[in-house]
């Protein structure tokens, strides 16, 4: 009983610092939402008895990544969004639409649609999670994703340089 109570808590927190990514106008408040996101999804992850997910997902994502992103942000010296002009009308409806379909989503879960928490399924242990990331069918990927990174880093220092 605990667990589902921690684990709807800590999915409620991931919920409301996700919407505070988006919301926030300041990129730096930004990026520690994203922050509480991740180490809520971590704790999700930990609820579902995914340990090794968990510390990655604190070690990989929340440290390393968010890290990167900061530098960027810090980087480009990112300013405050200003409000934007109000265009068009059919915003209102495209948002109520996705928060209509996120009720739906959220209530089949909650009624019980989604397959239970302890099915089986791909155990995450250290070697497993080493066998598939690191084998010929993900390798190619892994390797893509490193360049993508190194790209917008370099790509960040130039911008930055020319605004200098």
């Amino acid at each position: 009983m605990i667990d589902a109570i921690l684990f709807y808590v800590f999915a409620a927190l991931a919920l409301g610092s996700a919407l505070g990514v988006v919301a926030q106008r300041n990129p730096l408040y930004s990026a520690f939402s994203l922050i509480v996101t991740l180490c809520s999804l971590s704790a999700i992850y930990g609820l579902l008895g995914s340990p090794f997910i968990a510390v990655l997902q604190i070690v990989v994502y929340a440290g390393a990544i968010m890290v990167l992103f900061l530098f960027v942000l810090m980087l480009l010296g990112a300013r405050r969004e200003e409000a934007p002009a109000r265009q068009g009308r059919a915003l209102p409806g495209v948002a109520l639409a996705l928060v209509a379909l996120l009720a739906l989503q959220v209530a089949s879960v909650i009624l019980g649609a989604a397959p239970a928490a302890g099915t089986p399924g791909f155990e995450a242990t250290t070697r497993k999670v080493a066998e598939v990331l690191f084998s010929v069918r993900f390798l190619y990927a892994f390797e893509a994703t490193s360049i993508l990174i190194l790209a917008a880093l370099v790509g960040a220092v130039a911008l930055a340089k020319r605004q200098l």
